[in-house]
């Protein structure tokens, strides 16, 4: 029986900062994960209590979005009387 490799949306090779390069599948308790761009392995255990998410660019959140300003948006003018 084949394991399915799975390539993760958005994560980032840690050895060669490579974007969307990463495969990861789990076999026999043990997660993998590799880089098909250098010679990155990785491989974890997976705990049952608490399942890590690997950190991707959808899952994080950018330093410019920490504070934005919430602005209304303006439709229609109201110094304008409308016809």
């Amino acid at each position: 029986m084949s394991t399915v490799k799975r390539f993760i949306a958005g994560v980032t090779c840690p050895r060669c900062a490579a974007m969307d390069r990463i495969r990861a599948w789990e076999q026999n308790g043990i997660r993998y994960r590799e880089c098909v761009s250098c010679d990155f392995f990785e491989q974890l255990p997976i705990e049952d209590d608490a399942l890590a998410e690997m950190t991707t660019r959808v899952n994080q959140v950018r330093d410019d979005q920490k504070e934005q300003d919430v602005q209304p948006v303006r439709i229609l003018d109201p110094g304008k009387p409308s016809r």
